[in-house]
């Protein structure tokens, strides 16, 4: 951070946003005709809502390594990274090596197998975890985690943190994004729900702040099943624990006999080889994953201590699926597990690093009212003084120049995250170059924001 930051002109932003927005429709004009002709067959032209933004988004037809090409010819620096699916990089070798030798078998059993049974133990092995089962996405995840939360505590309930994601179920479709004329008190924040959801008992909390935890486990404990909470933030940047925190959730919850669910989603590998729980030194009662494990394939899963996972051996949480534990996902799972060494993660790791160092050098040069924050392999530059503690911080930030910084990576053949959401990633695919390019691009939006 800027040891002497100083505002950044509101006209200089929007003057800059104009001509970046008049670039961009030029440079993607094909994309543009292609996102027009597929809202013909797909609601806004797009797979997942996330995918559009106004005026349209580009089009992406082939990627390999850390790089990818869209419909307009543009050879793109890819920093998003599939939020962490694409780990190893696009295409990795050994990825396409192991999907390929499984194209040999079968891509589908809906029977028990010795490639499921493998998957199992290297995942178990790996996140310290005593079971694990399969799922197809981050949603289902998350959904049949609360389930069997649900069934081994007999109470319904959940918490959840404001501004934390959690995918698409109903119970965590609540105050993910929330306009501030909705959250109501900072320390008692209002559940709002996303329209067309039917989410029944859940209580929001404020991250970073234990003493809500206890204050709604007080009075509500008897019918709360779990608490869902990504140990680290990452739907709005990077948001990292305070000390403490989360060891005082673990004991809330032990205390309070609440079933603690991390999801791990999007943290995972890219926290580190074993996953953010033990990165943190917190051990919670069941993880979700997803994205970082699968090498790109469609691939998740739900697990934990064992008394808890009996919800599902003893069927009263029953957990259906005809393509779970399809052998090509179990194929990238497989291969991920073999690349993804300790070794591996740090060299990414020190890449990411190194990124964030310069970086904040380019930002204390400029005194531009922002400041870095990595964790793992992901890293994100927040345009505020004051670090981001929790989702109100979050929405005090200046949401203006980070458009202006995503549009100029964008017309500058670099794929950073939109906005604050989200956070560049360092692959195994990322080398010194792509290093260079970010932190080059970034010094020059700098020089341009000072005009």
């Amino acid at each position: 951070m800027s040891k002497n930051p100083k505002p950044i002109s509101a006209k200089r932003v929007e003057d800059l946003l104009k001509v970046e927005w008049e670039t961009f429709k030029k440079s993607a004009a094909k994309s543009g005709v292609e996102n027009l002709l597929a809202s013909a067959t797909t609601p806004m032209g797009v797979t997942s809502s996330f995918q559009f933004w106004d005026p349209f988004p580009i089009s992406i037809v082939s990627a390999k390594g850390a790089w990818m090409h869209d419909v307009d010819g543009r050879e793109m620096l890819d920093l998003s990274m599939g939020f962490g699916a694409m780990l190893a990089g696009h295409l990795n070798p050994r990825v396409i090596e192991e999907i390929r030798k499984t194209l040999d078998i079968g891509t589908l059993f809906v029977m028990p197998s010795p490639i499921a049974r493998d998957a199992a133990e290297r995942m178990c092995k790996r996140f310290a975890i005593d079971q694990i089962r399969f799922t197809n996405s981050g949603t289902e995840s998350t959904m049949y985690a609360v389930r069997t939360a649900r069934a081994h505590t007999g109470k319904l309930g959940v918490v959840k943190v404001e501004g934390g994601y959690h995918g698409s179920f109903d119970s965590l479709m609540v105050s993910a994004k929330p306009g501030l004329d909705e959250v109501g008190s900072p320390d008692d924040p209002n559940t709002v729900a996303q329209y067309a959801t039917v989410p029944g008992e859940v209580h929001v909390i404020p991250y970073n702040d234990a003493s809500s935890l206890e204050r709604v486990l007080q009075k509500h404990a008897d019918t709360i099943a779990c608490l869902v909470i990504e140990p680290v933030l990452e739907n709005i940047g990077i948001v990292l624990p305070d000390n403490g925190y989360l060891e005082r959730v673990r004991e809330l919850c032990d205390e309070y006999k609440i079933v603690l669910i991390f999801d791990e989603v999007k943290t995972g590998l890219t926290a580190g080889p074993q996953g953010a729980a033990q990165r943190l030194g917190v051990k919670p009662d069941l993880i979700t994953l997803a994205k970082s494990i699968g090498g790109g394939t469609p691939i998740a899963a739900f697990g934990g201590k064992r008394e808890i996972m009996d919800a599902v051996t003893l069927g009263k949480m029953q957990h259906f699926g005809t393509f779970n534990g399809n052998p090509l996902s179990l194929a990238g799972v497989r291969a991920i597990d073999e690349v993804c060494t300790p070794e591996a993660l740090a060299k990414a790791e020190d890449l990411n690093v190194q990124a964030l160092s310069r970086i904040s050098d380019i930002i204390d040069e400029y005194e531009l009212p922002a400041h870095t924050i990595g964790f793992g392999i992901k890293g994100c530059i927040t345009w505020s003084i004051d670090p981001v503690r929790n989702y109100r911080d979050y929405k005090a930030t200046d949401f203006g120049v980070a458009e202006l910084s995503f549009l100029w990576s964008l017309n500058r053949g670099i794929i950073t995250p939109p906005g604050l959401d989200e956070q560049w990633l360092i692959s195994l695919a990322h080398g010194q170059r792509e290093i260079d390019l970010l932190v080059e691009n970034f010094r020059e939006l700098a020089a341009a924001l000072r005009g």
